[in-house]
């Protein structure tokens, strides 16, 4: 990572800290809810840095230096992201130094006030669950059907940056004990906002 790359990262890690309020896990979620959450987050981001991550970073080529690594979350995902980043492995220890997880708010934050918008500092990559699927969200999901107390989830997650965008969105139901994934790589299409 070049200087100036750790420079942003550690500029943005720093408003991140000092943020005055820290982001707040969903008060309504049980803790079998907040729980599953994070194990979901968790699962994906182990998976992205194992299986997506270096090859992202090939894509810039060997005379492009590794970017800088920013995750935007939930409280959940931050904390997921903490659990993750905090294992004792020497893979995880040598990419710590170069990865950064902060809510989207600090991320817009700093990006005006320190903008890339051509990501030559870093790459972000995003996800979060919606746990709160508007009820007339449903029928687009009518093929999994829901028992009576069960709920969608919507895993939203994407890269930018590295020369490419991608944007993912998975359907999960939690049943107020576990969630399940019903359906990788959904097609999201909403009529209005």
């Amino acid at each position: 990572m070049t200087p100036e790359a750790c420079g942003w990262l550690d500029g943005l890690r720093s408003l991140a800290a000092d943020a005055p309020r820290p982001p707040r896990a969903d008060p309504d979620a049980t803790p079998a809810q907040a729980a599953a959450e994070r194990a979901v987050l968790a699962a994906h981001l182990v998976n992205w840095l194992d299986g997506a991550f270096e090859p992202l970073l090939a894509e810039r080529g060997p005379e492009r230096h590794p970017p800088a690594v920013v995750l935007t979350t939930t409280a959940a995902g931050l904390t997921a992201a903490a659990d993750v980043l905090g294992r004792d492995d020497p893979l995880t220890r040598l990419r710590r130094p170069r990865f950064a997880a902060v809510t989207e708010l600090d991320y817009r934050l700093w990006c005006h006030r320190h903008p890339d918008p051509e990501h030559r500092l870093h790459v972000n990559h995003w996800s979060w669950i919606k746990t709160r699927v508007p009820p007339q969200r449903w029928p687009a999901f009518a093929r999994h059907a829901l028992a009576p107390g069960e709920c969608y989830w919507l895993h939203r997650t994407g890269t930018v940056g590295a020369g490419a965008e991608r944007r993912f969105c998975h359907l999960w139901k939690w049943n107020g004990r576990h969630a399940v994934l019903l359906e990788p790589f959904v097609a999201e299409v909403v009529g209005r906002l």
